[in-house]
């Protein structure tokens, strides 16, 4: 029965972490709906704002590791519950623009926090045939996360200040999960007493070898300096190398930039409708959805390694794809979006220059900034746009947070039988119209790429991340690696958009695929099978594998 009860509440503890995470990611793009006319947003705050989350995340990375090995898993996630908690508050119950950004920051630093404590935690708890299953189970919640904050942005987006709402529905998930890991006991492996429920076997997660050595954990477990990892001590630098590569090829494969293009690729092949765009963009959440289910379900009988070689070469064979279609067939920038600061005045949402005026789409893509958030990690991780795209045109509030860390946009009005009119078909004589069989292999490409990513580098990179590392030093070095995550993530908010002026759309997405073409490789050479094996035989494998 505790053993049961265990595994239900570590479940638990990881479904809602990833949850909370996906939420938070996805629920600023509806809220930026209303939050421009409230506080008059211009461009530049609404970029700020957007950001204000990654700089949290950010700051959390360097920190949060310290928190985690000093004090505990544990004890680390109910202290992310507990500042996510006041930083929903504060979104809740502010009246001004700064206590919007103290808000963001607060809730970033939380579920940075919480998304490196949930994998490692839920890594230790479980047994060894167990863990793949769980902790991808945070990925899975992220995706499910993301579709409920779309899902609640739609929801409340005609009703007055319903970002209050937006902001403050988080609470619910994380009171449920500092309820449920207040039952769940300490990580065995940071067990100081002999005589913990534990060893006692009132928790039978673990064989009776893995419940031997973690008897014995804390006489034998050894101190770590952060400088160790860069060192040659138990091949610590080796891991550090398979940490470091694993986070960096996630972001460098494409994943953030290839989700700002999407709304255009549904143009290109003929969703043009908001009802269409609204179907479009769940549908590619519930493939995410789909995509991590296969993961957790393979990720203890197929491996790591297996799943993150399939997904690397579906990922590369499709931004090739990409790449060389766009050539012939290529897709228009988005325009620049300009703020509206007068609460009177209402504007339809961006068009794309992909039909004449009269015709053009009244969707518009979410911003590369959440775009690339998402992508993310805690993981991750994941990875959708945002139905915003289809909400401005049946909105009473008609403008577009278009905002980016790497561009102003401008605003394009309609007439109100202008959009009446977008929603129709689309011309035969559009400019793309004669490259329709092109445009269909662009968007299956992409629904692949999204789909190998959530089977390989979305929830196979934090799992393996959560079991390479000593438990000494585990939390220090999940989140210094996590750091070079969110690191990466905005330099490539920063810099996308720079390149595809310099080399051009399709040679961006011709060296995605190279990059994931390398990924391959570095995996291959770098990265070990650890289905299966305990905590400690992954050490071990490491400490004697030079």
């Amino acid at each position: 029965g505790h053993a049961l009860l265990v595994l239900l509440l570590s479940a638990t503890v990881s479904l809602l972490g990833g949850l909370i995470f996906g939420y938070e990611l996805g629920i600023i793009s509806g809220a930026l709906l209303q939050l421009q006319i409230d506080f008059h947003l211009s461009c530049f705050k609404q970029e700020v704002l957007v950001s204000a989350l990654l700089i949290g995340a950010l700051l959390a990375s360097l920190v949060g590791g310290i928190l985690i090995d000093r004090h505990g898993r544990r004890r680390a996630i109910l202290v992310s519950n507990v500042v996510l908690l006041v930083g929903s508050l504060v979104l809740t119950l502010t009246r001004s623009f700064i206590g919007l950004l103290v808000g963001r920051m607060t809730v970033g630093f939380a579920i940075s926090i919480s998304s490196m404590a949930c994998c490692i935690y839920v890594s230790e708890m479980v047994a060894a045939d167990q863990r793949g299953l769980l902790v991808s189970l945070y990925e899975a919640g992220i995706t499910v996360g993301i579709l409920l904050s779309y899902a609640l942005n739609y929801v409340f987006a005609d009703l007055e200040e319903g970002w209050r709402y937006m902001f403050g529905l988080a609470i619910a998930p994380t009171a449920m999960q500092f309820l449920s890991i207040l039952f769940l006991p300490v990580n065995p492996v940071k067990l100081s007493s002999r005589d913990s429920d534990c060893q006692k076997g009132l928790i039978q997660l673990q064989d009776a070898e893995d419940r031997a050595a973690a008897k014995w954990e804390h006489y034998k477990e050894k101190h770590y300096s952060f400088l160790d990892l860069f060192r040659t001590r138990d091949n610590m630098r080796r891991r550090t190398l398979v940490g470091m590569g694993l986070v960096l090829f996630q972001q460098f494969t494409g994943q953030p930039n290839v989700l700002g293009y999407a709304s255009k690729i549904f143009h290109s092949v003929g969703f043009q409708s908001n009802s269409s765009a609204i179907l479009a963009s769940v549908g590619l959440g519930v493939i995410k959805v789909v995509a991590t289910l296969v993961a957790m379900a393979f990720a203890d009988k197929a491996g790591r390694r297996v799943l993150l070689t399939a997904g690397c070469v579906v990922m590369a064979i499709s931004v090739t794809t990409i790449g060389l279609t766009s050539r012939i067939a290529p897709l228009a920038m988005p325009q620049d979006c300009k703020a509206a600061t007068d609460p009177n005045v209402t504007h339809s949402l961006t068009q794309h220059p992909l039909t004449p005026v009269s015709h053009q789409s009244a969707v518009s893509p979410i911003p590369p900034a959440v775009a690339a958030g998402e992508s993310q990690a805690a993981p991750g991780f994941g990875d959708l746009w945002s139905l915003t795209e289809a909400f401005g045109t049946t909105q009473s509030r008609e403008v577009v947070p278009d905002s980016s860390l790497t561009q102003k946009k401008g605003l394009v009005g309609q007439t109100k039988e202008e959009r009446v009119g977008s929603m129709g078909p689309p011309p035969s004589g559009a400019p793309w119209a004669e490259h329709m069989v092109l445009n269909w292999i662009t968007l299956l490409s992409m629904m692949a790429f999204v789909s190998a990513f959530s089977i390989g580098f979305g929830p196979m990179t934090w799992l393996v991340l959560s079991e390479i590392y000593p438990a000494g030093i585990r939390g220090r070095a999940f989140a210094f690696c996590n750091s070079f995550n969110w690191a990466a993530n905005l330099l490539i908010s920063f810099s996308f958009l720079d390149l595809i002026d310099a080399i051009g759309f399709s040679w961006m997405f011709l060296l995605y695929g190279l990059m994931g073409t390398v990924a391959v490789v570095f995996i291959h050479l770098f990265v070990p099978e650890t289905k299966g094996q305990s905590l400690e035989e992954i050490d071990q494998q490491f400490s004697s594998n030079r």
